[in-house]
């Protein structure tokens, strides 16, 4: 999840050396732009037309910055909530990559089968805990919704990446 890291981490950047361009973060360019994109990484996930990490990259990268667009002007330009949340993030996906995703090989044959088959019978897809992900952007009450679900959002992504068959198999 390259996409999501490096703006995750160009956003914490930007928010610590309070940059002038944060102001063309929450244009309304960036935020309909941002929900776009975030519609058609949904669309081509529901579709399952492959390429399933970049679209899931593609849509948390883009939701994060419906995000900052959305929320930034209900707050105050010093809380330090934009700048946590997109740490967390920062560190959520990385260890996620770094000790999940990458440990693949690791696994026992018989666990990975059992995996897949819990799996496969997952009431729960990625697109639906990305229409969640986008629902929680509209409840401004309720902030702790947003992280919430990326969180679901990259445990759902990094259940269905680890169970990916092999290339080679």
């Amino acid at each position: 999840m390259f996409i999501f890291i490096a703006f995750s981490l160009g956003l914490c950047f930007l928010l610590q050396a309070a940059s002038p361009w944060l102001g063309w973060l929450v244009t309304p360019w960036v935020l309909y732009g941002g929900l776009i994109v975030a519609v058609i990484s949904l669309v081509a996930v529901m579709l399952d037309r492959g390429f399933s990490r970049f679209w899931h990259d593609l849509f948390s990268g883009s939701v994060l910055l419906v995000w900052y667009a959305h929320w930034q002007p209900l707050f105050k330009d010093d809380t330090p909530v934009f700048f946590a949340y997109a740490l967390y993030f920062v560190f959520m996906t990385a260890f996620i990559e770094l000790f999940f995703i990458a440990q693949r090989q690791n696994i026992d044959k018989d666990v990975l089968r059992h995996l897949q088959m819990l799996a496969k019978n997952l009431q729960i897809k990625s697109w639906m805990v990305m229409v969640l992900v986008l629902v929680s952007l509209e409840l401004l009450d309720h902030y702790m919704l947003y992280p919430v679900a990326m969180t679901l959002l990259m445990l759902r992504y990094a259940l269905s990446t680890y169970l990916e068959p092999e290339s080679g198999s």
